[in-house]
């Protein structure tokens, strides 16, 4: 069952022109909208939150908008540069989240995340990133994720969360309470149907269609079987110009894993060819099966450092092939290198005297493409003296920091996510502890080193001024090493609340 995320951009065109004009933008409290033909009438294209607050919708004429609010602030709509924007912020979708993405104009995007979402953390994560991220950059969005391209597109625009997830099989109960205009009819449709007494999507479903057909034609009926994922509604994905792809034409459809696997190989050799005379290693590639019945699916894997190793990218692809539901057949195969960056040549032979050097980016790659790129990490030394900020998660082939971690004392082979408090029987100030109870366990401490004192770091925040820590290494009966510290130097109050916590394990 196919998963298709709708990016719902509410206020994309009027807070486009917003940030478009810059210095010379009008108020935010100013209610705006853009106008542009249908036809031979002028008609609202847009209305931001204070227009419709005021009262006007799109589609309503130019000229009983600004009759209706005086003080209104029209704008000509420029269809052609927001065609333009929106594709870019369609490309960024297809780079960062799923090999099938097109645009939904005049204010969507389309996802098929089928396959993909679990390399973001599931469906409600890759939603939420999404709505994140865009909100950051100053983008209001709404994102649903449903069975079909349809009931998608609806929950998205008529739901009532910023993200909405219904699971597999539940598509026609989630958008049945719908409005009818959530079915993506024309506005014309829609007012006759409501004229009629045809208020959400469950009293259009209950309708015969002989009767809705012959007076509105095929549109509704069609737009309902595609809200409830009836019939395929094929998602055309975006291909820039400056994307490297090849592609497979088969004039009898092909269906079997072998038969598709030696395809793969071909296409990766011919995709590799053109990166070379680029100069370009791939750094993700996308491969589309176009199905006899409009289907497209999928694969899409990642790799840590540019590639153009025929064997070592097709081993990648293949890897995934089982993923893939043939159908009746496969007529088409694109693939395509998303993300390309520049290949510097590099020495293969180490000196005689030298020890080769290790490539681990083989195995990185096969793990990442499992289990999620953001799944796979390493640690960095960070310059700090706090331990928890001490340290920090880069990529797994990210290059040398420079920096380290102090050597003058130990630090514990693991640290907790954050420390936890524990009971303690201590000499005050500068003893370490002669019992304390972790989890509810009480253990009594045989040796101990310490303390190291670490300060706060006050130009972070005021309340570090006087925060003073001090660790203790301590190990208890059973040779069981720990790291704990105090919280305060023992005898000023200001400098901490002298309760006790345990911060590591030393292995």
């Amino acid at each position: 069952m196919p998963r298709v995320v709708s990016l719902f951009l509410p206020m994309w065109l009027t807070d486009r022109f917003r940030r478009k004009s810059g210095d010379a933008a009008p108020p935010p409290e100013a209610p705006l909208v853009l106008i542009g033909r249908d036809g031979r009438r002028r008609v609202v294209l847009a209305a931001d939150a204070a227009a419709r607050a005021a009262g006007l919708r799109v589609g309503m004429p130019a000229s009983k908008a600004q009759a209706l609010v005086p003080g209104l602030v029209v704008h000509d709509a420029e269809p052609e540069a927001d065609a333009m924007a929106l594709a870019r912020l369609a490309l960024w979708a297809l780079r960062r989240y799923a090999p099938i993405v097109a645009v939904d104009p005049p204010d969507g995007i389309v996802v098929d995340t089928t396959g993909a979402d679990h390399l973001h953390g599931g469906e409600a994560a890759i939603l939420a990133e999404m709505v994140q991220r865009l909100a950051a950059a100053c983008i209001t969005a709404r994102a649903a994720v449903a069975d079909s391209w349809g009931a998608a597109h609806a929950l998205a625009r008529f739901g009532t969360r910023a993200t909405t997830v219904i699971p597999s099989g539940e598509t026609a109960q989630a958008v049945l309470p719908l409005p009818v205009a959530a079915l993506r009819l024309p506005t014309a449709t829609i007012d006759s149907l409501r004229r009629l007494g045809f208020e959400t999507i469950a009293d259009l479903a209950g309708t015969p269609r002989a009767s809705l057909a012959l007076r509105f034609g095929p549109e509704p009926g069609r737009r309902l079987d595609q809200a409830f994922g009836r019939v395929s509604e094929p998602i055309e994905p975006i291909r820039p110009e400056e994307i490297v792809e090849v592609r497979r034409n088969f004039s009898e459809p092909i269906g079997a894993a072998e038969t598709i696997a030696r395809y793969t190989g071909k296409l990766v050799a011919e995709l590799c060819a053109e990166l070379e005379t680029r100069g370009q290693g791939a750094r993700r590639l996308d491969l589309l099966f176009f199905r006899v019945d409009n289907r497209v699916e999928a694969i899409r894997v990642g790799t840590a450092m540019p590639v153009r190793d025929t064997k070592r990218l097709t081993r990648l692809l293949t890897d995934k092939i089982e993923t893939i539901d043939p159908g009746f057949g496969i007529e088409l195969m694109r693939l395509a290198a998303t993300v390309a960056e520049p290949l510097r040549a590099k020495q293969m032979i180490s000196p005689l005297a030298e020890a080769p050097e290790p490539d681990v980016s083989d195995v990185i790659d096969i793990l990442a493409n499992r289990v999620g790129e953001d799944r796979l990490y390493r640690f960095a030394p960070v310059q700090s003296d706090v331990p928890e900020r001490s340290v920090q998660r880069i990529a797994p082939m990210a290059p040398d920091t420079g920096e380290g971690w102090p050597g003058h004392w130990p630090r514990p082979s693991r640290l907790l996510p954050r420390p936890e408090p524990i009971e303690t029987v201590a000499l005050l100030p500068d003893h370490p502890p002669v019992t304390f109870t972790w989890r509810g366990v009480r253990r009594r401490v045989k040796r101990a080193d310490g303390p190291e004192r670490i300060f706060g770091e006050w130009w972070k925040r005021d309340a570090e001024l006087a925060a003073v820590r001090d660790y203790f290494q301590v190990e208890d009966e059973n040779g069981e090493r720990y790291w704990v510290y105090r919280a305060g130097d023992g005898e000023d109050a200001a400098t901490g609340s002298h309760k006790w916590f345990m911060h590591g394990i030393f292995g």
